[in-house]
């Protein structure tokens, strides 16, 4: 009798810290399997970001395309304009040319007639001197120096040498009054003409202006967003690359638990044994396999009462037995070297690691530990460890 106590005080020990390591595994793979479900969720969320930023730019790209050949039409039809006012401009110029030949001309004119009106008048004096009253009385009834020309009375009695020093400031006024008519109407021309090449050249500088201002704007948020793109392109890659370390500690622990179990790790494909898994409890599927809210949800859910017996779904060997993370009381059973299954969320244990157990065989009672939303069973069938869809073995 104190053989066995004593057999047993020191075996017990012993088998505690033979567990630690498995307990330990079973908790870092379960987290591991968090960590990586986290990222690869960020992941996801990452390339959802660069397919947006990538439209959002294409769709910048495609309005800066338009906007440049809009601003090369405007370039064009400036290059058709500046022809047009290039012939303004030498119209303008010839105009300019024009007038100042015409002001000259006036002034000569101007200086032309004065110099005859200066001659009239003396010859009037003269005629005056000479005591020619009739011709006085002509004179001297006439509204003005114009009316005077034109009067047929006076003409007709003055001397042929008169006459041509009248016709001569008729001519000088005539020249005078033309000569400024033509600068009245080449200055208004050139207004015109100035007016119209200001505008057009005015309107098209406008037009390419704003066009450019728009492109600088499409352009500025291109480069932002082609900022944000790189900045989401680097963080992804800095997950892929965490991830793919993730994967491999995880490989590494899964290696270790399969050696702590006595079973060695896989080399190979599962190839199956021909039979199908019994269901391991009796509940209401609520959950399947797949892709949920950006991660994997890696089993299935059945929800039943807490409590509820959970039993194998095949004969194999308990590898996993302990409280984890995110899942709970964890249980996992080792079926073949390629096959497990786990059952997670368990409320109690009803085996432990190193336990043979028979298909159907009690193992624990269905709960709400770990991350959970509420009674139910989470389970699992994993080939060489990656997850596979649990309905396709039940």
């Amino acid at each position: 009798m104190r053989l066995r106590l004593l057999l047993v005080s020191v075996l017990t020990p012993l088998v505690l810290w033979a567990a630690l390591p498995m307990l330990s595994a079973a908790e870092t793979t379960a987290q591991l399997e968090s960590k990586i479900d986290a990222t690869r969720g960020k992941i996801q969320m990452r390339k959802g970001k660069e397919k947006v930023l990538s439209t959002d730019i294409s769709r910048y790209n495609r309005r800066i395309e338009t906007l440049q050949e809009r601003i090369d039409r405007i370039g064009a039809r400036q290059s058709v304009v500046q022809e047009d006012l290039d012939v303004k401009q030498a119209e303008l110029t010839r105009l300019q040319t024009d007038l100042r030949s015409e002001r000259s001309r006036l002034t000569r004119l101007k200086l032309r007639l004065t110099e005859a009106r200066g001659i009239l008048s003396a010859r009037l004096r003269e005629l005056y001197e000479a005591d020619r009253p009739d011709l006085m009385t002509v004179v001297l009834n006439s509204r003005g120096f114009a009316d005077l020309l034109e009067r047929g009375q006076f003409l007709s009695r003055i001397q042929a040498q008169d006459n041509r020093i009248v016709k001569l400031v008729r001519q000088a006024k005539a020249d005078a009054t033309g000569a400024a008519a033509k600068l009245k109407r080449l200055e208004a021309r050139q207004a015109v003409v100035t007016r119209r090449v200001a505008a057009r050249r005015n309107e098209l500088s406008d037009l390419k202006r704003g066009v450019i201002g728009n492109r600088a704007v499409f352009a500025q948020a291109k480069t932002a967003k082609s900022s944000a793109l790189s900045q989401v392109r680097t963080e992804r890659k800095d997950l892929e690359g965490h991830l793919e370390g993730l994967e491999k500690e995880q490989a590494a622990i899964q290696a270790k638990l399969a050696r702590q179990s006595g079973v060695p790790a896989p080399a190979g494909g599962y190839t199956g044994s021909g039979g199908q898994l019994s269901m391991p409890v009796k509940a209401v599927f609520t959950s399947p396999f797949g892709q949920r809210w950006g991660r994997l949800h890696a089993g299935i859910d059945l929800a039943a009462a807490t409590g509820t017996p959970i039993h194998a779904a095949d004969g194999g060997r308990v590898v996993i037995a302990a409280p984890t993370g995110g899942y709970g009381n964890y249980t996992c059973v080792q079926h073949t070297a390629a096959m497990s299954t786990c059952y997670a969320h368990q409320s109690r244990f009803a085996t432990s690691v190193g336990a043979t157990v028979k298909r159907g065989q009690l193992i624990g009672y269905l709960g709400n530990t770990g991350n959970s939303t509420g009674p139910h069973l989470h389970f699992e069938v994993r080939i060489n460890g990656v997850p596979q869809d649990p309905t396709r073995y039940l």
